[in-house]
């Protein structure tokens, strides 16, 4: 998966965890490792896969992504897959109410 959100894309701004910038990120499912909303080196991954998998990169979803990831996620959703799975099923959800 190459890299094609860049953080100046985002609406939001994370932080930079510079220790765990060298840890391995999602790549895809399965993936029960712990997902942190918070920083940016998880964030684009994750971003990265949704919008591969709904073959888009239509900025506007990328920003309802982000919506969803920041107020909408409830904090008991925790693993990168879980993540994954809620984001692909809200944007479903997004869509069939427009």
């Amino acid at each position: 998966m190459g890299s094609l959100i860049k953080a100046s894309d985002l609406k939001y701004r994370y932080r930079e965890d510079i220790a765990a910038g060298d840890l391995r990120r999602f790549t895809g499912k399965p993936d029960p490792a712990p997902f942190n909303r918070d920083d940016l080196h998880e964030v684009l991954p994750m971003l990265e896969a949704v919008m591969e998998e709904l073959g888009t990169y239509d900025v506007k979803i990328l920003h309802l992504l982000e919506d969803i990831l920041n107020m909408n996620l409830t904090k008991c959703i925790s693993t990168r897959e879980e993540v994954f799975d809620c984001l692909l099923v809200a944007r479903q959800e997004w869509l069939e109410m427009q």
